[in-house]
């Protein structure tokens, strides 16, 4: 089935881009689970903007620790509060909020080590540079901690390719995508160490409207990959939301 554009008009106005993308990483891991070897577990995740979590129990347990020892209440020393300096820089400034829309690959057998992610772009992601940049951080970082990145870009509203930033910023290109890169697109890379030298792998895909997704390989380890059926997870999720 083709490939639809859910950013414009007639599907932008049956359904919203952003229930597609909430739904679409869990298709992914009922597509991607059957085939998954023992050992490996997929988990989807959504995350829409700024994230706080204050584990209250650490918290509580270290503020008891803290009054049991050294308080004046107790007999301990008292201890003169730091008072830091005024800071260097003090300016009005907004940080980039990170959308994530992604699958998450785990080795249980290595006590749950991440191993592969896929990245679903979102508008957020490449509405400004600053947002650009902290998404392409994102994959080089988890590249350089050995772990396999598949970025699936279907945002038609914005022109930006992440996967052609992310080479640009290691100092690489690819053949597909100098000229104008696609703005949709499907790419997984890995970094490998071949001859004690470290080397990037990609498998590329410039995306269009009315066409069929591809598959991506999926690398659980140096030798184990499996595939990454994107149609089938795509054209569930189309049925299941009504996309026409």
């Amino acid at each position: 089935m083709p490939l639809r554009d859910h950013f414009r008009p007639p599907v932008s106005k049956r359904s919203s881009w952003e229930g597609f993308h909430g739904f679409w990483p869990a298709a992914m891991v009922l597509e991607l689970a059957p085939r998954l070897p023992g050992g490996f577990v997929a988990e989807p995740r959504v995350h829409l903007g700024t994230y706080f979590e204050i584990d209250v129990t650490t918290f509580a347990e270290q503020s008891e620790e803290s009054n049991a020892s050294g308080s004046p209440s107790d007999g301990g020393v008292a201890v003169a509060p730091y008072a830091p300096p005024a800071p260097s820089l003090a300016v009005d400034a907004e940080i980039p909020e990170q959308y994530e829309y992604e699958v998450l690959i785990y080795d249980l057998k290595r006590d749950r080590t991440l191993v592969a992610a896929v990245e679903i772009v979102s508008p957020a992601n490449k509405d400004r540079p600053e947002s650009r940049q902290m998404f392409v951080a994102k994959c080089v970082n988890l590249l350089r901690k050995g772990v396999c990145v598949s970025i699936v870009d279907l945002v038609t509203i914005r022109h930006a390719n992440l996967y052609a930033d992310l080479l640009t910023l290691i100092g690489c290109t690819d053949p597909s995508f100098t000229t104008e890169p696609a703005s949709i697109y499907a790419a997984t890379c890995r970094k490998r160490v071949v001859n004690r030298k470290s080397r990037l792998e990609t498998w590329s895909h410039a995306l269009a409207i009315g066409q069929p997704l591809p598959s991506l390989p999926i690398w659980l380890s140096e030798e184990s990959a499996v595939s990454l059926e994107l149609e089938t997870s795509y054209e569930q999720t189309c049925r299941v939301l009504k996309v026409v």
